[in-house]
């Protein structure tokens, strides 16, 4: 109370609020984004630990530009590539056709000269070109082809567990499509001339591809060895009437009949696997998207 009329003395205390008021808080929207972090990458961790080499393949090629296998044709999985050796049905491959193709690996004189130093007509030079271009297309065309085979493989789950049981590679000849054995995944049952559900399966898809190109085609049979390392007569005609069979599911898939150039038998006359012709890969289904015959420079005097 005031004491001889002073006015009274008041003190005013300000209680100072939470930490946390001058920031509103922003550290919990930090603390948030640390923690989604976090799950999507165990969660990517997780993903990547139950996929099987196959699918984490699937994923790499589904984002890799459109290409066939660039080495050595040869085994290893869909368009493994790798070179088995110097003989047998895998000794040449697309990397052979590519630098025989390639700009760089021509002599730049090469093209207005033939052998002996001669120089090239006018003809000869536009067929060579002509050539050559008809060449760059077929490769483009198989390579898209084989890209949509590969997408097939990987989208669909069915086909995805066979993938090792189909192997794609540029030839000579062509676009090489093989349907293999594997141990305990068989094209057909033992003596049998007939694809099981497994071949059905691969050998419709096989038919999508074909269907996207206007090449003729050519399938071969193969029977590996038996146990004894002999090769039985039987097996002559036993790989032609798998060929055949595998003809007719390609027709009942919609392959054009006046397409089919070749249906044969090879017994096993051409190994996969030369080194061990009784291996399962080398019982197979050739389906070979063959090339364009090369165009020829006219005769001289015609």
């Amino acid at each position: 109370m005031a004491v001889g009329g002073d006015q009274p003395i008041i003190l005013k205390r300000i209680k100072k609020g939470g930490g946390d008021g001058h920031h509103g808080g922003a550290w919990k929207v930090a603390y948030a984004d640390f923690v989604t972090a976090m799950m999507a990458f165990f969660l990517l961790m997780w993903l990547i630990n139950t996929t099987s080499p196959e699918q984490k393949r699937g994923i790499a090629d589904y984002f890799a530009p459109a290409s066939v296998s660039q080495t050595s044709s040869g085994a290893g999985g869909i368009l493994g590539g790798a070179a088995l050796a110097n003989d047998g049905s895998k000794a040449s491959g697309s990397s052979d056709v590519i630098e025989e193709l390639a700009p760089s690996s021509r002599n730049p004189n090469d093209g207005d000269s033939k052998e002996g130093g001669k120089p090239m007509t006018a003809e000869e030079a536009a067929a060579a070109e002509q050539a050559a271009a008809q060449a760059a297309r077929e490769d483009a065309a198989f390579a898209s082809a084989a890209q949509s085979l590969r997408q097939a493989m990987q989208s669909m789950p069915e086909l995805a567990e066979l993938s090792k049981n189909i192997i794609i590679d540029e030839t000579p000849e062509g676009l090489r499509i093989q349907l293999i054995d594997q141990e305990g995944r068989s094209m057909f049952n033992q003596g049998s001339t007939q694809p099981n559900d497994r071949a059905k399966l691969l050998l419709r898809a096989v038919s999508k591809v074909i269907n996207q190109l206007p090449n003729r085609i050519s399938i071969y049979g193969h029977t590996s060895a038996s146990a004894n390392g002999a090769k039985p007569e039987s097996d002559w005609s036993l790989s032609s009437a798998r060929a055949d069979s595998s003809r007719k599911v390609l027709q009942g898939a919609g392959v054009d009949p006046d397409r089919v150039y070749q249906v044969s038998g090879k017994a096993g006359s051409e190994p996969l696997y030369p080194d061990d012709p009784m291996l399962p890969g080398n019982r197979r289904i050739a389906i070979v998207l063959l090339r364009e015959a090369p165009v020829l420079p006219p005769e001289p005097g015609l």
